[in-house]
């Protein structure tokens, strides 16, 4: 597994790199739009979606949703970020709840539902930090790298208290901890390297721990969603890796949320 994890990362970083940074504007929305509708086509299975042209039917509907969006401009907006926000807000609750709230949103047509409130403003958020420069939408994708590294090892070393057993028994608050000190660092470390002032430097590490308290969430729905389905892997598009949902759960809850607050750093 570790052998066919390597091999996997070693042809995915660099084309994921050269996509994300090599590209812009329509180019970049495109090849982003690419890398949701895989995690769309993932989230089919895990709404429980059987049938490979029911499946391709679906993830045509969120591809002309994106369309939409692009064409009206709304692809660059705010008001799909908050809309993602408010999905993000019933997330939690069904998260922080499992498996007490399951008929809320077990029925395939909502998780169906959730997916769009997930994948939508992910990527709308995407564009939107991409617009901003490379700086930001690289400083995201950091945070969220640290704050897993940090949790990993943090909850290694000193896990003792479960976070969410009955969702992802291997998360502890100290892993949770872990994190954010991570990501506190990179803060400070940006904030520096910016020249930032105290109240820009205030607002980066405030804006930094809240979103790297999100993107925990973004990890814990994904894992409540594969274990209500009962499956590990959401697809084999990523031999070893879990699925394409597996490599940007977090970042799907970490995107709206920064795409809003960064602008006030600026």
């Amino acid at each position: 597994m570790l052998r066919q994890r390597i091999i996997t990362a070693a042809w995915l970083a660099p084309l994921m790199l050269a996509g994300l940074f090599g590209l812009d504007g329509g180019a970049f929305a495109l090849f982003t739009a690419v890398v949701v509708l895989l995690g769309g086509w993932e989230w089919t299975n895990l709404a429980g979606i059987e049938g490979r042209g029911r499946r391709l039917v679906l993830v045509a509907v969120l591809a002309l949703a994106m369309a939409l969006l692009w064409a009206s401009g709304a692809a660059l907006a705010a008001w799909p970020l908050w809309l993602g926000l408010a999905g993000w807000a019933l997330n939690l609750t069904w998260v922080t709840h499992y498996p007490a709230r399951t008929v809320q949103w077990a029925a395939p047509a909502r998780r169906l539902a959730m997916g769009l409130w997930v994948l939508l403003p992910a990527w709308v958020g995407l564009n939107v930090l991409r617009e901003l420069g490379g700086l930001w939408l690289l400083f995201v994708l950091v945070l969220v790298w640290s704050a897993d590294i940090g949790a990993y090892f943090a909850g290694r070393a000193f896990g003792r208290h479960k976070l969410a057993p009955a969702v992802s028994p291997g998360k502890s608050w100290e892993g949770v901890a872990g994190g954010l000190a991570a990501t506190l660092l990179l803060a400070l470390v940006v904030a520096v390297a910016q020249g930032l002032g105290g109240r820009d430097g205030a607002l980066l590490v405030l804006t930094t721990l809240a979103v790297t308290l999100v993107s925990v969430l973004g990890d814990l729905l994904e894992s409540m969603l594969k274990r209500h389905r009962g499956i590990k892997d959401s697809s084999n598009l990523l031999p070893g890796h879990g699925g394409v949902l597996d490599r940007i759960d977090s970042l799907t809850a970490a995107l709206p949320l920064f795409a809003l607050l960064v602008p006030g750093v600026l």
